[in-house]
């Protein structure tokens, strides 16, 4: 059996090597390697999958929401609403910036934020709310979308982990996660769904104005060359990671497909086992699955984590410390926020791997593993 990785991109680059080597060799020859044409042409294909007006590349999934956060003015003491159960880059640039981020609840069964939490939350110094499509499952952007407007709110989508997936609203219309907000943001970090041989990312927006106000602020405030109308940061995609991108994003459906097929695997082993609570598929949004994640129920997850080591079968707990928890938020009043769901589930969850090239013996392997240490573990 070939080895298993919680993501297996060596295996992945083998099936494309023929088409990703020529075109780094591509950029290599042109000598072009910032703002080369691969870069523009990247961002116009993703634009027309997106079906969405503009996408600014950068450097970067944390630059993309910093960027994001720029363009729209907010200011130092401003409110920005989140939740505390994400990666901690979706709250650390909220304080980077001297905002202050408000942490809220997010729903048990999607992971992504808790509506009615959201609005509990807001206050006159609100500003923004930062939605955040966890593990690939889009959050319900129909009623927050109604709250913002409710309240004269901007949208940040955190769309690192659901490149791809859908959201369907109630008229039956179909968007991609991303482009439901005033701006999206999402990260190519080699292990993301679509995701390059280095750092990258993009913000998409259907705003023209502030499209432009994006692309300023990602380049050094710039207006026209030498000419800096705000401040700005220096953050773009290069020429090289764009050519990797170009060549995996027609594949994009074709890896969720997998990953999907992984996924209805592991639903289909685990549906009897009262011990685990296999991942919610809202019938609204299309999952994409960047991380299959159980919560297990009574079962010694540490205990079940080392087993699997034993087993050679990677698995990894994401986020065990909230961001309301981590020391770096403690003059926000971090841990005075009551958060039971966040809390709750940060002991609970367990990652599986999950990836386009896993095939039936590895997943024969890992599932007989983890029901091999659930029957026999007390309850």
């Amino acid at each position: 059996m070939v080895p298993i990785q919680m993501v297996d991109l060596k295996r992945q680059y083998t099936k494309i090597k023929p088409q990703v080597d020529a075109a780094i060799q591509e950029v290599l020859e042109s000598a072009a390697f910032i703002n080369g044409g691969a870069v523009q042409k990247f961002a116009e294909e993703l634009q027309q999958y997106l079906d969405i007006k503009h996408v600014i590349p950068c450097a970067n999934g944390t630059d993309a929401l910093q960027i994001a956060m720029m363009a729209l003015d907010l200011q130092p003491g401003d409110e920005v609403i989140t939740p505390s159960f994400t990666f901690i880059a979706t709250a650390e640039v909220i304080a980077l910036l001297q905002l202050k981020p408000v942490f809220v609840d997010v729903d048990p069964q999607t992971y992504c934020l808790d509506v009615a939490a959201v609005e509990k939350a807001i206050t006159p110094k609100t500003k923004a709310i930062v939605p955040v499509h966890l593990y690939g499952h889009v959050a319900d952007m129909e009623p927050l979308m109604a709250v913002a407007a409710k309240h004269n709110l901007y949208v940040i989508e955190d769309n690192a982990q659901a490149i791809g997936g859908n959201y369907t609203f109630a008229d039956g219309s179909v968007k991609k996660a991303g482009t439901i907000g005033h701006i999206g943001c999402t990260s190519f970090f080699p292990s993301k769904n679509l995701g390059c041989y280095g750092d990258g990312g993009a913000l998409f927006t259907n705003d023209d104005a502030l499209a432009a106000k994006i692309r300023m602020v990602a380049n050094h405030g710039q207006s026209a060359r030498y000419y800096h109308d705000v401040v700005g940061v220096n953050s773009r995609l290069d020429s090289v990671q764009a050519a990797v991108l170009r060549i995996k994003l027609p594949l994009l459906d074709e890896y969720i497909n997998a990953r999907r097929a992984v996924a209805d695997a592991y639903d289909a082993a685990f549906a009897d086992m009262p011990q685990v609570t296999t991942p919610y598929r809202a019938p609204n949004s299309y999952h994409v699955f960047h991380q299959y994640t159980l919560q297990l129920n009574g079962a010694d997850r540490n205990k079940l984590q080392e087993y699997l080591a034993t087993k050679q079968v990677p698995a990894m707990i994401y986020y065990p410390v909230p961001a309301h928890r981590q020391k770096m938020f403690e003059h926000f009043g971090g841990a005075a926020f009551d958060l039971p769901v966040t809390d709750n589930l940060t002991t609970r969850v367990i990652s599986l791997p999950i990836h386009t090239e896993m095939d039936k013996d590895q997943l024969d392997h890992i599932i007989h593993s983890i029901k091999s240490f659930l029957n026999n573990s007390p309850a």
